[in-house]
C-alpha cells in the first residue's frame, strides 16, 4: 500500500481563518532545564488541516463525536478544478463529473500552493448550486482551501462582487449531515481514486479539529 500525507504543518507560520485563533507551538520544557522535551500548543479547532461537523454552522448539528470513527476513513474521488482562478466560484458543471459511487469528493484547486501567504484567502471556493448538489448526493467534500465558501477579507484587490455571502455551501453540506475536510494539500500525488484517512482528534462537542489526512492506495 502506498501513503500520501496530504496535511498542511501545524506550525505559525500557516494561514488561519480571518478571526481564528493563531497556531502556535513554543517550547514548555527542555532537555537543557528540565531534563525533557515538552511543546505547548495553542490553536483553534479549525487550525490546519481539520475537519467540520455539522455544528461549526448549524446550533443543532452533529458535533464530530456523534459520528462513528469509521466515517473519516472516506471512499474519496477527486476532480480537477486547478483551471479556477482567484474567488472563483466552482460551478455544479464542474462537480458534475464526480463519481457516484464515492463518499468524499475531493475538489483540486492547487490553492495549497499559496499556503501562509495573503493570497491563500483569494482562493476559488464551491458555488452555492454546486454545494447544493453535492448534498443532494450525499458526498462528503474535501478541498486545498480554507473553505469551500469565499473566505473574507478586508483588504482584497481580487474581492468579487457577485460572491455568495454568508455560508451558503458550509450550510447545504453541514445541513445534509455531511462533514468537510479542508486546508487539504499535496492533491496532485495521489490517483483519482483512493481512501482518505482524516481522523479528527478526539475533542468532545468538537465543531471541528485538526487532522492528520492521508491517502492511501493498493499497490498492483
Amino acid at each position: 500500500m502506498t501513503t500520501y500525507d496530504l496535511s498542511q504543518p501545524l506550525d505559525g507560520e500557516g494561514t488561519v481563518y480571518p478571526g481564528d485563533p493563531a497556531v502556535s507551538v513554543t517550547p514548555h520544557a527542555t532537555h537543557e532545564r528540565d531534563g525533557y522535551r515538552v511543546s505547548e500548543l495553542a490553536l483553534g479547532s479549525h487550525g490546519g488541516t481539520h475537519v467540520d461537523a455539522p455544528s461549526h454552522i448549524l446550533p443543532d448539528g452533529r458535533d464530530l463525536d456523534e459520528f462513528d470513527l469509521a466515517t473519516f476513513a472516506f471512499d474519496a474521488a477527486r476532480i480537477d478544478c486547478t483551471d479556477a482562478a482567484a474567488r472563483e466560484p466552482i460551478n455544479r458543471d464542474a462537480v458534475a463529473a464526480a463519481p457516484t459511487d464515492a463518499d468524499l469528493l475531493v475538489v483540486r484547486t492547487g490553492w495549497s500552493e499559496h499556503w501562509g501567504t495573503d493570497r491563500y484567502l483569494d482562493h476559488p471556493y464551491l458555488s452555492p448550486d454546486a454545494a447544493a448538489w453535492l448534498a443532494e448526493r450525499g458526498f462528503h467534500v474535501g478541498v486545498d482551501t480554507p473553505n469551500v465558501d469565499p473566505t473574507p477579507r478586508q483588504e482584497s484587490t481580487a474581492e468579487r462582487t457577485d460572491e455568495a455571502e454568508g455560508f451558503p455551501a458550509h450550510r447545504a453540506l453541514l445541513g445534509n449531515d455531511r462533514v468537510l475536510v479542508e486546508n487539504l494539500t499535496g492533491l496532485g500525488a495521489p490517483p483519482e481514486r483512493f481512501e482518505l484517512c482524516a481522523y479528527p482528534l478526539p475533542i468532545p462537542d468538537a465543531d471541528g479539529a485538526p487532522a492528520r489526512a492521508v491517502a492511501r492506495v493498493d499497490d498492483p
